[in-house]
């Protein structure tokens, strides 16, 4: 596994050498004038240390976290949830998936991204977009340092400049999906007042197309991308794209051949909450995750997933915070019909209480009267802070068992930290955008196929939640007695080809919103399918009813699809007088 210790220790050595190319950065004096440890400036040379102690901090920003200045702060000096990797709030709460959670009046800036009133000043944005570009200012220094270097073979070389091109790709296409239009920074630019004119997914392209081509194909260390994690990356951008020839391919490809850094086949695990617990975790199904670490004696939980430190339940066994709470929007659609598939059309006029579910709701959300992990019975809104504002539900994927707390949790600071990694893409997600693009190219047996390896592992006994053995109390371990009613069906063979693509598509991307819920990606699928305007104003009619964070919120197509530039960015941007970065469309 790679050193986060030493990982979040390169992150203060290495500003050394980004003050000068950082992008916007220079508006911040503290996160400028810091000193590296003395005794590790003598690695701040080209030679093959000091390029590999960079190389681990392009790895260290990863998470956005900072590591000196104490708990829940990023690295661009503010709240550490801002910026989380997972974009629990961008993707999950702007997405429909989740409320903002705890009171109404807590966190202004996410409850304005929530209702998508937020504007270019959003002290969220700035962070996002200032820690995005450190990262890339990380790899950029890499590799304008990395041909300098004389006591490196060639193949040492190739290797390493193959992982900057991988994370320099993530960063930007994390920055690409948040803002559409921003500039292009890497080794060779010297003006770093560069317009956002032009569309960058090709530049992404080409960084995940070097990656694939000189990556390994297993590495020695858990944590590093190898060749089918950018071969993932690139199939994924070419989705973005709408590229769907080009994607097919290296989705053919993966799915027959494809391994992870470690060498195994990629597969689903027989039990989905595997993807969410830290002692079972980079398996099989990993194919790009960050890596978190509790307890690690670095003295601080900085690695311990500070990003989702918020987000446990309220007033419960643990310390804080009761934010990211599951919308009813979102459980609803776990609802099965008789066959024990999707409800697609009308699930919101159906009672989760009353009808057959599909057991993935059971581990994505917290909810009354099922076991929440080992610790106990959901008491339902006991444990929640402000039901009135944010529903009744409460997060589940992020939260470790307490079984393994000793191992898996963080006790310092005011908020709970652990140690469950964040799978930027795992295996279900492939398989579903490769389904995805499989309908869009007319092949709707294979799309069927595709999801219904995902639905075959939902179906599964080990996928379902079961009730403790006395039925109340966790001590005594589980029963052999599912939890609620589940019911849960791969789609019958020629479903898709009989209902045409339109329904194969709808199917699809429904089964994106079960699978991968809660996890960062529901508001950037519904922005590159075209449909984030009908989907988010059909939720806040539904929801808004019933809470009151986003009651009267709204989504303008042609603008909301994409965040504002941060105000602040844009001043620094002037020139000669003229303003560089352009702002988005219907922000002012």
């Amino acid at each position: 596994m790679l050193n986060l210790k030493t990982m979040k220790l390169y992150q203060s050595l290495s500003i050394v050498f980004f003050t000068g190319m950082s992008l916007g950065i220079s508006s911040c004096s503290k996160f400028l004038d810091r000193v590296p440890p003395s005794s590790l400036k003598e690695e701040l040379v080209a030679n093959k240390k000091g390029i590999n102690a960079l190389l681990v901090g392009a790895y260290g920003a990863l998470d956005g976290q900072d590591f000196t200045d104490g708990d829940m702060t990023n690295l661009s000096g503010g709240s550490g949830y801002a910026v989380s990797p997972d974009n629990w709030i961008y993707g999950s709460v702007c997405g429909g998936d989740a409320h903002k959670g705890s009171d109404h009046f807590d966190s202004p800036p996410t409850l304005d991204l929530a209702r998508f009133s937020a504007g270019a000043t959003n002290s969220f944005l700035n962070d996002k977009w200032r820690v995005n570009y450190e990262g890339i200012t990380r790899c950029n220094t890499v590799l304008k340092l990395l041909p300098e270097a004389t006591d490196m073979s060639e193949d040492e070389k190739t290797e390493i400049a193959a992982e900057a091109h991988f994370l320099r790709g993530h960063y930007y296409s994390d920055l690409k999906k948040m803002f559409n239009m921003v500039p292009w920074i890497d080794e060779s630019t010297t003006d770093m007042k560069t317009p956002n004119n032009q569309d960058i997914w090709p530049k992404i392209e080409a960084d995940f197309k070097s990656a694939m081509d000189h990556l390994a194909l297993t590495q020695g260390e858990v944590g590093r991308p190898n060749k089918w994690a950018a071969a993932a990356y690139l199939a994924k951008t070419y989705m973005y794209e709408h590229k769907y020839n080009e994607a097919k391919p290296l989705f053919d490809l993966i799915t027959t051949t494809g391994v992870t850094s470690k060498g195994d086949r990629y597969a689903l695990r027989n039990r989905f909450e595997d993807n969410f617990d830290a002692a079972t975790e980079n398996t099989s199904e990993s194919v790009f995750a960050i890596q978190y670490d509790a307890n690690d004696n670095s003295g601080t939980s900085a690695n311990a997933n500070q990003g989702q430190m918020l987000n446990y339940p309220y007033n419960g066994p643990f310390s804080c915070c009761g934010f990211f709470q599951p919308t009813q929007d979102l459980v609803n659609s776990y609802i099965t019909d008789a066959q024990g598939l999707p409800i697609l059309d009308g699930y919101n006029t159906h009672n989760v209480n009353t009808e057959t579910v599909d057991p993935r709701l059971d581990w994505t959300v917290g909810r009354k009267g099922i076991p929440y992990l080992d610790w106990g019975i959901h008491p339902g809104d006991t444990w929640i802070r402000e039901a009135s504002t944010a529903g009744h539900y409460s997060p589940k994927k992020n939260v470790y068992w307490q079984a393994t707390q000793d191992e898996y949790y963080d006790p310092r600071g005011w908020a709970p930290g652990n140690a469950i990694n964040y799978n930027v893409i795992r295996y279900a997600d492939v398989l579903l955008m490769a389904a995805e693009c499989e309908a869009q190219l007319g092949n709707t047996d294979a799309a069927e196929r595709y999801v219904n390896i995902v639905r075959t592992r939902a179906a599964r006994p080990e996928s379902a939640v079961y009730k403790y053995e006395d039925n109340s109390e966790p001590m005594g371990g589980f029963s052999d007695q599912q939890a609620a009613n589940y019911k849960v069906s791969p789609y019958p063979n020629g479903t898709f080809s009989s209902k045409g693509k339109d329904y194969a598509l709808k199917a699809i991307y429904f089964e994106r919103k079960l699978e991968l819920a809660m996890e960062g990606h529901r508001f950037f699928d519904l922005v590159r399918w075209g449909i984030a305007d009908q989907a988010m104003n059909a939720f806040f009619a539904f929801e808004g009813a019933a809470t009151l964070d986003i009651q009267g919120a709204s989504f303008i197509k042609g603008t909301n699809e994409y965040f504002a530039i941060p105000q602040r960015q844009i001043d620094l941007s002037t020139n000669g007088g003229k303003i560089t970065l352009q702002q988005n469309n219907g922000y002012h």
